[in-house]
């Protein structure tokens, strides 16, 4: 059978009332339509953790290639060579390969003084006043930072990186990625001229690595990555890769603001960091949801999804799923005993850079806390993001 229209609750990722506080209708969803139609949009939805577990998995039945981002599979558009996240293997493979020499556990290690550094020089100057803004002081800035380390990126290029991003992820309040007059998908050209004299003068950084790397590609061809190709290539790593880190940043100023004594704990026990960082990122994950193609005919729930299909695995649903996290899943508790959460992905597009952004989160929120123990949140003056890719804050204020 296909499913009918669901009458009694509706979920629609671009209500921006709706997504301001989407569990509730996720909560709905979990117990009276784990798999979800949307009529007036057409899309398929799954909200159970094992559900969107699976299909994360099997990237042949439920394919990145034509987007993940349900509005761009609706729309059709062509993605480009290079834009890892809407790529399946074997391509996804070759390019992560190439990505990946750069997160091995030494490398990603030994990053962890810098972190600290960029932290340090966000935070030290804030000592003394009342206010501190986790986004806009820290949040927007250190993951960029970072990741423009990785790169070789120059100072000068950081905010082009970030406004780049921004144009394309972006939207009004309500609106789709595919209304975006600059289109949905970056083309890469603002770093050209970098790349350009990154050539003549090679460094120790992932940027010259890319240039100079030979491999093999899905056609058996042994080359370079092409001019176009690294463009891209290095603005969705670099965007994507201080997006979640600045969401995350985020989430902590508000949620311990919320819980002060559970930020308590964690001022007198440090050792409760770790986990913390991961209760923040199981409660509110950055990427509420990743969309896929459907490729063949699929059964959920005792019901068909259709070949041809768009669905939505709702992580935000399954990252609150009772059968998962326990009868307290609504809760948010930073002493959680550690369980698999689905904000970092899982299978094939599990995040290259998941130890990096935990990394991130973890001395960010020790060095507030070194500074800090005290705060409160402005939510009246705060900014939510509008995009229906990543959910957060573009600003998160407090008195400190």
């Amino acid at each position: 059978m296909t499913t009918n229209a669901t009458e009694k609750v509706y979920y629609d990722p671009w209500d921006a009332d709706l997504n301001a506080n989407p569990y509730p209708t996720f909560k709905r969803l979990r117990h009276e339509a784990p798999l979800y139609y949307n009529e007036a949009h057409d899309f398929y939805a799954v909200s159970r953790f094992e559900d969107v577990n699976r299909a994360l998995v099997d990237h042949t039945t439920f394919s990145s290639a034509r987007g993940a981002v349900l509005e761009i599979i609706k729309a059709g558009i062509d993605i480009p060579a290079g834009t890892l996240i809407f790529e399946d293997p074997p391509i996804h493979d070759i390019h992560r390969n190439l990505l990946s020499r750069a997160f091995t556990p030494r490398k990603i290690n030994a990053l962890e003084p810098k972190v600290r550094a960029f932290t340090t020089q966000c935070l030290d100057p804030l000592v003394g006043g009342n206010r501190l803004d986790f986004v806009k002081d820290l949040g927007a800035v250190m993951p960029l930072r970072v990741v423009s380390a990785l790169f070789g990126i120059p100072e000068d290029y950081q905010n082009r990186v970030l406004a780049d991003g921004e144009k394309h992820v972006r939207t009004e309040r309500g609106a789709q990625m595919t209304d975006n007059p600059d289109g949905p998908i970056t083309d890469g050209e603002f770093f050209a001229e970098f790349v350009d004299w990154r050539i003549a003068h090679p460094a120790d950084d992932l940027t010259t690595e890319l240039l100079n790397a030979e491999f093999t590609d899905e056609t058996g061809a042994v080359r370079k990555l092409r001019r176009e190709e690294l463009l891209l290539f290095m603005s969705v790593v670099a965007v994507a890769g201080s997006e979640t880190t600045t969401r995350l940043i985020g989430w902590a100023g508000k949620l311990l603001s919320e819980h002060p004594d559970q930020r308590r704990k964690l001022v007198t026990d440090r050792s409760l960091v770790p986990g913390a960082i991961e209760e923040i990122l199981r409660y509110e994950p950055p990427a509420l949801q990743a969309a896929r193609y459907v490729t063949r005919d699929t059964e959920f729930q005792d019901a068909t999804v259709p070949q041809g299909s768009a669905i939505i695995l709702l992580i935000g649903a399954a990252n609150r799923d009772e059968s998962r996290f326990g009868a307290d899943s609504e809760e948010f508790d930073i002493t959680r005993p550690p369980r698999q959460h689905l904000s970092f992905g899982v299978g094939a597009h599990y995040c290259l850079g998941n130890a990096l952004a935990r990394i991130e989160g973890r001395i960010a929120l020790d060095e507030i806390l070194n500074r800090f123990p005290d705060w409160e949140v402005d939510l009246d003056l705060a900014e939510f993001s509008s995009s229906s890719v990543v959910r957060g804050w573009d600003s998160m204020p407090a008195r400190i």
